[in-house]
C-alpha cells in the first residue's frame, strides 16, 4: 500500500513511524492534531495492536480523539493525566529556531496546553514546512466571540507598530458561518508575510483583551522529524543540537492506513 503513497503523504508517513520510536511502555503522550499527527496515531495503533505497546494517550482534539479510540490508542484527559512524558505534533510552520506555526487545524489552544505540560514535544513535518522566517502561513490567533470584532481592530491596531510585513486579518470561516473551536471560540487569520521578532509577537497578542492564545510556539519544540517522499527522515535536536540522517523502512502498510490518503 506505501508504494500507492504521493511523495507528501510518503514523507508525512516516514517522519511519523520515526516518532513513535520514542515512545516507550507506561508513558503518557500527547497526541497533535492535523494530516501529518493523523499519521502519527495510526502508526500507534499499529504498535498497540502489533506488538502490544502500552500507553497512554491525551488528545488535542475531538477527532483526534475519535481517531485514537478507532484504532485502539487508550485516551484519558490532561486532567486525568496531570503532567506528560512526550508531545507529538505537526506544524505548518518551523524555522531554524524550532520555533513554530500551529493552528491550521485549528486546535491551536488544547495543542498548546498540552505541548507545556510535556517533558519533550517532537514535532514531525515535511520540508515544505521549513522556512527562514515565520509568517508566510497564516498566524492563527484564538478569539472569544464576545466583542470578537473589537479584539480584531485591537489586533490590527497593535500590528501596525510590530516587526511584520503585512497586518490583513481575517475571521477563519466554516462555509458560510464562522469556525467554531473545541473550546467554543473564534479564530482570527493574520496574513503577516513575514514575523521579525517571534517572540515579541506572541506575548503582545496575549495581552490584548479577548484574545485567548496565539499559534506561536516558542521555545517548546525539542526535536523536529522531517520526513522526505524517497523515505528518508533528518532528525533535529535543538537541545544537543544534532542532525542526524536515516532510512525509514516503510514496508507495507494494511488498511490501518487507508483512510489518511487524500
Amino acid at each position: 500500500m506505501t508504494a500507492d503513497l504521493s511523495p507528501i503523504d510518503r514523507a508525512k508517513f516516514v517522519a511519523a513511524k520515526r516518532a513513535v520510536e520514542y515512545v516507550e511502555d507506561g508513558m503518557r503522550v500527547g497526541l497533535g492534531t492535523g494530516s501529518t499527527a493523523a499519521w502519527m496515531v495510526k502508526c500507534l495503533g499499529e504498535l498497540v495492536r502489533d506488538e502490544g505497546l502500552k500507553f497512554t494517550g491525551v488528545a488535542t482534539s475531538k477527532r483526534t480523539a475519535e481517531l485514537a479510540q478507532q484504532v485502539g490508542v487508550p485516551i484519558v484527559t490532561l486532567d486525568e493525566a496531570r503532567w506528560l512524558d512526550l508531545t507529538i505534533d505537526g506544524a505548518d510552520e518551523y524555522d531554524h529556531n524550532l520555533h513554530l506555526i500551529k493552528g491550521g487545524g485549528g486546535a491551536l489552544l488544547q495543542e498548546k496546553i498540552v505541548a507545556t505540560a510535556s517533558d519533550q514535544m517532537i514535532v514531525i513535518a515535511d520540508i515544505s514546512k521549513q522556512v527562514e522566517a515565520l509568517g508566510a502561513f497564516p498566524l492563527p490567533v484564538e478569539i472569544l466571540k464576545f466583542g470578537w470584532q473589537t479584539t480584531k481592530a485591537l489586533v490590527e491596531e497593535t500590528l501596525v507598530s510590530l516587526d511584520v510585513l503585512g497586518q490583513t486579518t481575517s475571521l477563519r470561516m466554516n462555509r458560510d458561518e464562522p469556525y467554531i473551536t473545541d473550546e467554543g471560540n473564534y479564530i482570527l487569520d493574520l496574513h503577516l508575510r513575514r514575523i521579525g521578532n517571534p517572540r515579541q509577537l506572541s506575548l503582545v497578542l496575549n495581552q490584548i483583551p479577548g484574545v485567548v492564545e496565539n499559534g506561536l510556539f516558542i521555545d517548546i519544540c525539542d526535536i523536529v522529524i522531517i520526513g522526505n517522499g524517497d523515505g528518508s527522515v533528518e532528525v533535529r535536536d535543538i537541545n544537543s543540537g544534532t542532525v542526524e540522517h536515516e532510512q525509514v523502512d516503510v514496508g507495507e502498510t494494511d488498511n490501518l492506513f487507508a483512510d489518511i490518503i487524500d
